[in-house]
């Protein structure tokens, strides 16, 4: 399949073989484990992501057919799904950082990333920098002979700052870093970071890859097979194993993720160009509008920009809480990616653990609102943010 585009490849998913012919959509494998006639094959399994199905927390053939999936999508050797995104991410962090190692991070950040970033570095000692998303040269000066890894987001939540992929991972490649990509707020429609240098990208499959809000789920995919190996065999002691159904799920929501974020693209430029335009709104945060700061990178990176964004209104917090109470059609509601559109006011909700001097190095105001744009028709959506508005 690796001939074929994104949107092909997402219709026509990886398929355990059965003698012969196979199942037209991947089987859903609910179980534990698995029976063995050879003791060696038996063993074999038990050390290697690529072996005999063994056990579940290790492997299972549904899960492995959305690993599959999602790393031929992104362009990777392999990848290791974990049961949420911030399984995924910290199997990644822990799987590679030891005391004593300082960590690079982008400034504007998921609130559980930077909550367990501030942990991680409090509890184990691991050192942590903050640069700009945009600038290769301060990711540059900021790099320490202990330095290990350095971690960025595609498109950055909640204000939608955009990476500077190709820059950003080249220096760490330069010195000799891991690069690590959050990609989930763009899906492998619209970037696919390895094909810009990164070395690990990590996803909340709850987000549009399974879109539907049915499922909890994460996924790290791998550009080299040393990571891949590596990483697995700390996820499998971790225990941030997906289960086969969320797994099943997962895969059956991809088979419409390019029509899907074809829509939430569509949707997001109209309601983003019109509340940018209203005199109710101070801000909109959305790389697809000139006037934001992102804009002129995230038209080189991208083919669209995403179907998240951000907006501050005139009367700062008490606006935005007034507003999110009125909606009827959207949802005040956590998450994103999924069918339904959803507010929330991330000060209080996904940033609510940092600081006031952390939400303004991530950019995000006490009125700052976040949509998650789904799927409905655009003039519905419309009507709802305005007569909240009003």
């Amino acid at each position: 399949m690796t001939d074929f585009r994104p949107e092909t490849r997402t219709v026509h998913l990886p398929q355990p073989p059965l003698n012969g012919s196979r199942p037209i959509t991947v089987p859903l494998y609910q179980t534990s484990g698995f029976a063995f006639d050879d003791p060696a094959v038996f063993a074999d399994g038990m050390g290697r992501p690529d072996g005999a199905f063994v056990y579940g927390r290790m492997s299972n053939p549904t899960v492995r057919s959305l690993e599959e999936a999602v790393a031929g999508l992104e362009g990777g050797v392999g990848a290791v799904a974990t049961g949420s995104g911030m399984g995924a991410i910290n199997a990644v962090l822990f799987g590679l950082l030891a005391p004593g190692d300082h960590l690079i991070a982008q400034k504007p950040l998921y609130g559980g990333t930077a909550a367990m970033i501030n942990d991680m570095a409090g509890r184990f000692g691991i050192a942590v920098s903050y640069v700009a998303e945009d600038d290769p040269a301060e990711l540059r000066a900021a790099v320490r002979p202990e330095t290990r890894l350095v971690y960025l987001e595609t498109i950055a939540n909640p204000v939608t700052q955009v990476a500077d992929l190709p820059g950003m991972c080249a220096v760490a490649r330069e010195a000799g870093l891991v690069s690590v990509v959050d990609n989930t707020f763009a899906s492998p429609i619209l970037c696919r970071p390895i094909e810009h240098g990164a070395d690990i990208v990590v996803h909340s499959t709850t987000k549009y890859l399974s879109g539907h809000t049915d499922v909890l789920g994460g996924i790290a995919v791998f550009a080299s097979d040393e990571l891949y190996r590596k990483v697995w065999s700390f996820a499998s002691k971790l225990g941030a194993t997906p289960d086969p159904f969320a797994a099943w799920l997962t895969l059956r929501g991809m088979q419409t993720l390019s029509l899907r974020m074809e829509r939430h693209c569509f949707n997001t430029r109209e309601l983003a160009t019109r509340l940018d335009a209203h005199p109710a709104v101070s801000t909109v945060y959305w790389p697809g509008l000139p006037s934001h700061s992102s804009h002129e990178l995230a038209a080189k990176l991208l083919p669209d920009f995403g179907g998240v964004f951000s907006f501050d209104l005139v009367g700062g917090r008490e606006a935005g809480e007034r507003f999110m109470g009125a909606v009827r059609l959207a949802l005040l509601a956590p998450s994103l990616g999924g069918v339904e559109t959803l507010v929330m006011h991330p000060a209080t909700t996904s940033h609510r653990t940092l600081t006031a001097e952390e939400l303004a190095r991530h950019g995000i105001g006490e009125g700052t609102v976040r949509v998650a744009v789904g799927i409905e028709h655009i003039e519905d959506l419309w009507a709802d943010i305005e007569q909240a508005l009003a």
